[in-house]
C-alpha cells in the first residue's frame, strides 16, 4: 500500500481519498496524483464491495439545510426553464435542460458525469416532452430515487430531489417572470 501514498504507479482500478472521499479511477500504467477536491495524497484503494456500497441513501440534509440550498439554486439561472442543479465541490453546478433527454452516469458520453463506483455508466434519463419531465431508471446497479423512493421513472415536480448513486441532484423549473404592470402598459402605448 506504500506505493498509493507515495505517488508512483497504482495500477488499475478505483481510489478514495480519505481526506474527502473523493474517488479517482486509473488505468493501468496511470499514476496516482494529488486529489483534485482537497489536494490530499492520501488513498486507500476503493471497493465496491464496502459497506458504504450497500447503504441505500447517503444521509440527509436537514431541512432547513436543503430549502437554503435549493433558495441558492433558484436564484443562479439567468433564463425561465428546466435544470438540474447539484453540488460540485463548494459550488452550484446547474445543467440547462435543453434537450428531449439528458443523460446521468459515469460514461464519458453522460451529459451529466459523475465519476464514481456507485454510479452506473447509463445510470439515469432525464427526459423532456410537451407534458412533462421525467427521470428514468437506466437499467443502473443501485437505482434511481426520487424523494426517498426507489422509482423505475417519475414526473419530476420542481424542487424533487433525484438521487444517483451517492449524489444528489434537484429538478428545479424556473418559470418567465411575468412583465411589470408599467413595462405591460409601456408595451401598448
Amino acid at each position: 500500500m506504500e506505493s498509493l501514498t507515495s505517488g508512483t504507479m497504482a495500477g488499475s482500478g478505483s481510489f478514495r481519498c480519505q481526506q474527502c472521499g473523493y474517488v479517482l479511477t486509473l488505468a493501468g500504467a496511470d499514476t496516482l496524483c494529488d486529489c483534485p477536491g482537497c489536494g490530499g495524497s492520501n488513498f486507500s484503494r476503493a471497493s465496491l464491495f464496502s459497506a458504504t456500497r450497500f447503504s441505500r441513501t447517503p444521509s440527509a440534509p436537514e431541512p432547513e439545510e436543503r430549502a437554503a440550498w435549493l433558495s441558492e439554486a433558484r436564484e443562479l439561472p439567468d433564463e425561465p426553464g428546466e435544470y438540474l442543479a447539484f453540488d460540485e465541490g463548494s459550488r452550484v453546478k446547474l445543467v440547462p435542460l435543453t434537450r428531449e433527454w439528458t443523460r446521468v452516469g459515469r460514461s464519458l458520453a453522460a451529459d451529466v458525469r459523475f465519476d464514481d463506483p456507485t454510479v452506473s455508466r447509463r445510470h439515469a434519463l432525464i427526459v423532456r416532452q410537451a407534458d412533462g419531465v421525467r427521470v428514468l431508471d437506466d437499467r443502473s446497479l443501485n437505482g434511481v430515487f426520487v424523494n426517498g423512493e426507489r422509482v423505475e421513472w417519475s414526473v419530476l415536480k420542481d424542487g424533487d430531489e433525484i438521487l444517483v448513486g451517492r449524489y444528489r441532484l434537484y429538478f428545479l423549473s424556473v418559470p418567465a417572470v411575468a412583465a411589470s404592470a408599467d413595462e405591460h402598459l409601456q408595451q401598448i402605448g
